[in-house]
């Protein structure tokens, strides 16, 4: 597939089939295009937790949403929870903050205060969107969510992960059901004319 193809199809799905558990091969590549996502110094802070038996992802749900959610269980979590892989993916900060404080960075006093915005955050998100984009290439759908704060600590837990890590958010993958669109995409995708800018801010930019 081109990859100006993979990018137009990329959506958020919200409904797998759960009968169709995602080859291992896949989840690797995807994997493996992951780590393939720049990082500040080559830092590289980053884990990702991947949930394919039903036990692992029950457990996930059950850390991630509690008891008064899987009571409701909405549309949304009834149609994500049948996706038959979870890729959780955690950032690292003390990576950072270690790797710039190296001769070749300088930063002795590791102070976060340094960073304009945590790019360990940052780079685990655009790992996440290899996985996202590689889904598509393959014939799958995935889709980007959070756990909330309040959970993040209990989910950790669950995934017997290092309390120093961040949630910054979980891939779901799976073979697309069918699945209603978002009422979200009824305001429309804003115009390259409307969000890039030649030069300064307010000056459109045209091709």
């Amino acid at each position: 597939m081109e990859f100006r193809d993979v990018v137009r199809r990329r959506r958020m799905v919200r409904a797998y089939d759960p009968e169709r558990p995602v080859p291992t091969e896949v989840i690797t590549r995807a994997l493996d295009h992951a780590v393939r996502a720049p990082s500040a110094g080559f830092s590289q802070g980053w884990d990702f937790v991947v949930l394919t038996s039903a036990d692992e992802r029950d457990g996930f749900w059950s850390a991630a949403t509690g008891a008064e959610e899987q009571e409701r269980m909405d549309s949304w979590l009834r149609g994500v929870r049948t996706a038959p892989c979870l890729v959780v993916c955690l950032s690292d900060k003390e990576a950072y903050l270690d790797r710039y404080a190296e001769p070749d960075k300088g930063f002795s006093d590791r102070s976060e205060a340094r960073w304009p915005v945590p790019y360990w955050d940052v780079d685990t998100g655009m790992a996440a969107l290899l996985m996202l984009l590689t889904a598509v290439d393959e014939g799958l759908a995935g889709l980007f969510f959070g756990v909330p704060p309040e959970r993040r600590e209990r989910t950790l837990a669950a995934l017997e992960a290092p309390p120093d890590r961040r949630i910054v958010g979980v891939v779901a993958l799976g073979y697309a059901a069918p699945d209603r669109r978002s009422p979200s995409l009824r305001r429309g995708r804003r115009p390259v004319g409307e969000v890039a800018h030649r030069g300064r801010f307010g000056r459109p930019w045209s091709g």
